[in-house]
């Protein structure tokens, strides 16, 4: 069977099924929104009758008072304090969304991760980030922790600015379990436990209808198959790169709506750079090994193109090379993030109303943004689908470019 080209199957893709639940989710965010809109007028409306009767400070309370600060000590993070104890927004959301060494839960309730190092000519250091200690307030945003190595007695200091360094100077290795590490371990484990399952009930229920979880997975599976893998890259070729496809797509899926729950430590697992790079670099190895013949011929030597073109045309196509995985990795960082971001920011303008107008403004801010908050969490919940789908469609492009045969 001819197989296609890569600009016929882009733009013939059949994703009906994808724009069928597209739609639904659509419907259903409209009509949402629409009440949403109403509530949030009618709040904003109630705020700003309270602020106009109070001047804009609502009751009587100095905002340097400890009393204007009563919400925001209740869920205190020493990132969250500027110079004079002033709540500073940027502090608050980078720390949440950044990668840490512990799992935040609410206000001082944390839960310390392993911290591993390697000294050269030591050995190893294992020991938990909860003995990081620092002799300044807990209050100071910049103050540097430090912590004795139980086995080669190495100090290690702990700088929110510059990171963890070696008191002494000593040469080490960090491969300790962060949270974006723990958080890939834990929907690792899930998905094999939860596929691995689904297998199960196959194989103990041949030819009838699958049930329970089965049931959930396997129109995932099958839209995968169906309606990324087989119309892009070919029924005879697909098989080969079927299992990569299917574990990016529910990796994806699983550590976005693992990020969307709230109170277990704001996870960001591919909002962090560090894991889409290494997922964009497996696509690009993928495909630089699968690449064929006709694949590396029409990139350095393109067929029908005058040589002198040719100088302008290879060094692009090269470059475009090197783009596609950079391309793949900054949109799933960036939209994650965002909305991560967005989201804090919503919480962030309570703390910042409560401290410039006082408890009532606060809590008027507190309304209108967990309405705001509400609507961005259904619009992040089809982001989390929206983005695994996207990676795994460009993957899939990537794969059929590269093993697509010459026509005649």
């Amino acid at each position: 069977m001819k197989e296609k080209s890569y600009s016929y199957i882009y733009y013939t893709l059949n994703i009906r099924t994808f724009a069928s639940i597209f739609e639904q989710i659509r419907s259903m965010i409209t009509e949402y929104a629409k009440r949403f809109a109403i509530t949030a007028l009618i709040a904003l409306g109630g705020f700003f009758f309270v602020t106009a009767q109070t001047d804009g400070h609502g009751v009587e309370v100095d905002s340097h008072d400890h009393s204007s600060h009563s919400i925001q000590d209740a869920g205190h993070n020493p990132l969250d304090d500027g110079e004079h104890g002033d709540f500073v927004a940027g502090d608050y959301i980078i720390h949440h969304i950044a990668d840490a060494n512990e799992i935040h839960f609410f206000g001082d309730f944390s839960a310390p991760l392993p911290m591993i190092f390697y000294v050269e000519g030591k050995g190893f250091d294992v020991f938990m980030s909860s003995k990081f200690h620092s002799d300044h307030s807990s209050h100071d945003a910049h103050a540097v922790a430090s912590a004795v190595g139980p086995n080669t007695g190495t100090v290690y200091t702990k700088d929110p600015d510059t990171g963890i360094s070696s008191e002494g100077g000593e040469s080490f290795y960090d491969i300790s379990i962060t949270k974006s590490v723990f958080g890939m371990m834990f929907v690792m484990t899930l998905l094999i436990l939860m596929l691995r399952s689904m297998a199960k009930s196959y194989s103990k229920r041949p030819g009838q209808a699958p049930t329970g979880l089965a049931n959930v997975l396997e129109p995932l599976v099958l839209f995968v198959r169906d309606d990324i893998a087989v119309p892009i890259i070919g029924k005879q070729k697909a098989g080969k790169f079927l299992p990569f496809l299917l574990t990016t797509f529910f990796f994806i899926v699983a550590s976005n709506l693992l990020g969307l729950i709230p109170f277990i430590g704001g996870f960001n697992i591919t909002g962090t750079i560090g894991v889409t790079i290494v997922l964009a670099s497996v696509v690009f190895l993928i495909t630089t090994i699968n690449g064929n013949k006709q694949y590396w011929g029409h990139l350095f030597w393109p067929p029908g193109v005058p040589n002198l073109v040719k100088v302008l045309v290879v060094p692009i196509e090269v470059v475009g090379l090197f783009l596609k995985p950079i391309v793949l990795m900054i949109r799933l960082t960036a939209n994650i993030s965002a909305g991560h971001i967005i989201i804090l920011s919503f919480v962030s303008l309570i703390f910042i109303f409560n401290q410039n107008y006082g408890e009532v403004a606060g809590f008027g801010m507190g309304v209108l943004s967990t309405l705001f908050m509400i609507f961005m969490y259904f619009l992040e919940l089809l982001v989390a689908f929206l983005q695994a789908y996207v990676f795994t469609l460009l993957a899939a492009i990537y794969f059929a470019d590269a093993t697509q045969e010459a026509h005649h």
